[in-house]
């Protein structure tokens, strides 16, 4: 739902806050209490939308009200990631190493009357990336790493990349390419706080078919990332029909919902170019789960995941 700032529904029950662009079409708000009844939490789930680039007013009424209303625990947030924390850094008691970091928040919590925000993604992307990734994956091919979009998800996949992985597991080049400079400017000043081996490199591209001519200069293997948000919230993708996927590449389409336009055009190319493609799904899946875990300082074992993920899948 949409609510004014000043608004709120009332509720009777502990309530965990979803914070994006279009909640209720998100799986979880069918997912969350099959879960909840699994991890035995007396909770409930509420969606929370937002424009894109909200004006701040709306992040501080959201942030304020997780701070001081008794129920609630808390909040997931996605789209919004980097333009909340921006305008409400002073509401928080604590922030974790990697909110610090990546200059985001995608998990909000109390803890001891103190408002805590964690950058979850940094885990979830690296946990995602492992399942599609080989080890030492890079060390025995010399593939290369293209991100389209250098917003919050290109920020989390990037730390990972650079500070959680071993040489082998980590790409000699990572570009990102964004049509906005702002974004491009944050990411830079981001990864030059990072200690790693990586060479990033970044490029304002104003078009789709200028990212298909970015496509065609990676070597064999390599991996390409929608991280634009596009084929979601909004249709669209950031290449064309003429983009050409790298030979035996892999592709990852970090959107699960929606149009999906840029897994479609991989699709159409998965026989001819050898292409490993994923989706979204399992992001989701740790993303959530992780946020969850946390905020409610519930125990997270492989055996209860493996719950969590069956008992999703069926409302996927």
């Amino acid at each position: 739902m949409n609510y004014p700032a000043d608004f709120w529904l009332p509720r009777q029950q502990p309530t965990m806050y979803f914070i994006g662009v279009t909640t209720a079409q998100s799986a979880i708000m069918r997912i969350f209490p099959r879960w909840s009844a699994l991890w035995g939490l007396d909770a409930h789930l509420e969606g929370y939308d937002a424009p894109l680039h909200a004006p701040a007013a709306t992040y501080r009424a959201i942030v304020n009200h997780i701070k001081h209303d008794p129920l609630s625990i808390g909040a997931l947030v996605t789209t919004h990631k980097i333009d909340l924390l921006a305008v409400t850094r002073d509401l928080f008691d604590y922030l974790d190493p990697n909110a610090e970091l990546c200059g985001e928040v995608s998990a909000i919590f109390k803890r001891d009357g103190k408002l805590h925000g964690y950058a979850l993604d940094p885990i979830s992307a690296g946990l995602a990336w492992r399942t599609f990734v080989p080890a030492g994956y890079f060390g025995a091919t010399g593939a290369e790493v293209l991100c389209l979009g250098g917003g919050g998800a290109a920020i989390a996949l990037s730390a990972y990349l650079a500070l959680g992985t071993t040489p082998a597991d980590r790409p000699a080049r990572l570009l990102t390419i964004d049509n906005q400079v702002v974004r491009l400017h944050n990411l830079k000043q981001i990864h030059a706080r990072f200690a790693t081996t990586i060479q990033f490199h970044y490029m304002l591209n104003l078009s789709a078919s200028e990212n298909d001519s970015m496509l065609d200069l990676l070597p064999t293997g390599s991996v390409v990332i929608n991280a634009t948000g596009l084929g979601k919230d909004r249709p669209g993708s950031p290449i064309t029909e003429s983009g050409i996927f790298p030979l035996r590449g892999i592709v990852w389409e970090m959107n699960y919902r929606g149009w999906l336009d840029f897994l479609q055009q991989a699709d159409r190319q998965r026989e001819r170019r050898g292409l490993t493609i994923t989706d979204g799904w399992n992001y989701f899946l740790h993303g959530w789960t992780l946020a969850i875990s946390t905020i409610f300082e519930a125990p997270l074992t492989p055996a209860l995941f493996t719950e969590l993920d069956k008992a999703a899948t069926a409302f996927r």
